[in-house]
């Protein structure tokens, strides 16, 4: 499948980026030219200090493309060594306040990769009890949390189908520097990340990339019924995330996950690629829109041409209506996420209804 596609930029990304994390990684069978097209790719997506391991020992390295692939590496280190700070001063203001918090995507996937600075991050993901949401907004509008870009949850929308007690029961503490850091159990964070990726269209290539790391190194005591859970749909597209992964970017599966993936539909990992075309912020929605519905309800000079930048990817499309990944066309899933916005958006033009965006 990834063949029929080998002279789409998307591809190039996949073949630069697969393996990528490994130490040491595998041989790159691409030419200049196909690495000088795709580097703003991984710079501008996040990917750039993968790429610059996967070509630091190539002739590439020495090229302008590579050489900013390597400041952007050395940048990330920079950055890295700053978030860590801000993580544990963080966790200790809130646990001054008798508040544990657990954190999630971020720092929590970036860990697991086998170099510091290879995954970069901004916010800082906390999830806190909802009986102390209140005082840890307080806490993190307050003045020694300022420089600390923290988005706080009070639950998990992509693992709402498990209880907030379990995943705290579950959850685990683990090293930074001087502090104990509280993460999601391996099972749960997986789940996320790949419900993550699936809902949002799969257009960040550094997505697909922390389900391949974290499966490149699974304990044998990591549970895939825990992970996977017992919800059909969700299960669904959970092992659709494991065969992109295996697809894409060669993550290796242990057997039992290999037995679990689900069997791919050929549109598919065409669809993940097409994105990977062009895997920037502006792209995506809501920033690619020309202007908000409401405004061409005065004036609708370029109403169609905006309603076009709406029309949702096949993949963001599926899980927005809770379908499944399968052979079956998309038309009818990306139909009904849009007919799905537009009930909101009509909702949102009666006085006191949703403010949501169509």
């Amino acid at each position: 499948m990834i063949k029929s596609f080998a002279d789409t930029a998307g591809a190039a990304v996949s073949s630069i980026l697969a393996g990528s994390w490994r130490v040491p990684p595998p041989a790159l069978r691409i030419s200049l030219s196909q690495f000088n097209e795709v580097t703003p790719l991984l710079y501008e997506s996040g990917a750039a200090a993968l790429g610059w391991h996967r070509v630091r020992v190539t002739e590439f390295a020495a090229s302008p493309s590579g050489e900013l692939l390597h400041q952007a590496y050395r940048l990330q280190l920079l950055h890295a060594s700053i978030n860590e700070d801000r993580i544990r001063k963080v966790f200790r203001l809130l646990r001054a306040e008798g508040i544990e918090p657990i954190i999630f995507k971020g720092w929590s996937v970036a860990r697991l990769y086998p170099q510091a600075g290879f995954r970069p991050y901004g916010d800082i993901d906390i999830l806190v009890r909802p009986a102390r949401m209140a005082a840890a907004r307080r806490i993190i509008a307050g003045p020694e949390a300022r420089d600390c870009w923290v988005d706080l949850h009070d639950q998990i929308d992509e693992l709402d189908d498990r209880k907030l007690d379990d995943l705290f029961a579950r959850s685990q503490l683990v090293q930074l520097g001087d502090e104990q850091i509280r993460v999601l159990s391996l099972e749960d964070h997986f789940g996320l990340l790949a419900v993550h990726l699936l809902k949002h269209g799969a257009w960040r290539p550094l997505w697909l990339c922390d389900l391949a790391v974290i499966l490149d190194s699974l304990p044998q005591t990591f549970d895939w019924d825990l992970c996977i859970g017992k919800d059909k749909v969700r299960a669904n597209w959970i092992t659709t995330a494991l065969g992109l992964a295996q697809i894409i970017l060669d993550a290796k599966l242990p057997k039992e996950g290999a037995g679990r993936a689900a069997q791919m539909p050929v549109w598919l990992p065409r669809a993940v690629l097409k994105e990977w075309d062009r895997p920037f912020n502006t792209e995506q929605s809501p920033m690619s829109y020309v202007a908000p519905m409401a405004s061409y309800l005065r004036r609708p000079k370029g109403l169609w041409r905006d309603l076009w930048k709406r029309w949702p990817n096949p993949i963001l499309a599926t899980v927005a209506v809770k379908g499944r990944f399968n052979r079956l066309p998309r038309f009818p899933y990306q139909l009904g996420n849009c007919f799905l916005r537009a009930v909101r958006f009509a909702t949102s033009l009666v006085p006191g209804g949703a403010t949501q965006e169509g």
